[in-house]
């Protein structure tokens, strides 16, 4: 029986694709470099910001580009940010039926702290976990098999959800089941491809598959 969900970040509860598409082009200007437009960069995100910014100006400036990123990011981050569609009340439901939930994101954590605190759905959460807090990001599931050891529930008890065949991979990795959105970096046919246990229409679409408990 599922008693734990452990979500995705970007594209999965939130749209914060304007302000890393600003941050991002602020890199790029850095370098002398085009900006990007916004539907672009939301196909390359998803994947840690190294990696990002490794495919925004080559892997010869990750650490400088990382750096001015950040620093840009920071002062965008909370007030650009949106709520996706359905989440909130979503959420709220299923922390009534009891779920312990998480978030395990390619996101830095502190900036995933930031940003529930300002959508004030921080509350909702009993686990943050980025990359910054373990030793090999997603796809590997080092993330998921830490948190489902703090919230104390094997891998037969615990769905992930998320917007990308990487959330797919990652979840088969960890051996818990996964469900898909179309609402973030992935399309629906690729999410298809990928073969999550299920592809939801939309974010409240989770209260037909988590009863109450």
């Amino acid at each position: 029986m599922i008693r734990g969900v452990i979500f995705d970040f970007d594209g999965t509860l939130i749209d914060s694709y304007e302000p890393i598409t600003d941050s991002l082009n602020h890199v790029r200007q850095a370098h002398g470099l085009p900006p990007y437009s916004l539907g672009e960069v939301r196909g390359m995100v998803g994947h840690g910001l190294e990696k990002l910014i490794a495919q925004a100006i080559g892997p010869q400036g990750i650490e400088e580009g990382v750096r001015i990123f950040r620093e840009k990011y920071a002062t965008l981050c909370q007030e650009r940010t949106t709520i996706l569609p359905q989440v909130r009340e979503t959420l709220e439901e299923l922390d009534r039926r009891t779920y312990q939930m998480g978030i395990a994101t390619n996101k830095p954590s502190y900036f995933a702290r930031d940003i529930l605190r300002t959508l004030e759905i921080d509350h909702l959460f009993a686990e943050v976990l980025g990359p910054n807090d373990v030793e090999r990001p997603k796809p590997d599931p080092e993330m998921l098999e830490i948190m489902m050891m703090r919230l104390g529930l094997g891998a037969e008890e615990v769905v992930y959800v998320g917007d990308m065949p990487l959330d797919v991979e990652v979840a088969r990795k960890a051996g818990v089941s996964v469900y898909a959105l179309p609402t973030g970096s992935a399309s629906r046919d690729a999410l298809l491809a990928s073969r999550p246990d299920r592809l939801l229409n939309r974010f409240s679409d989770l209260l037909v598959y988590l009863p109450a408990l």
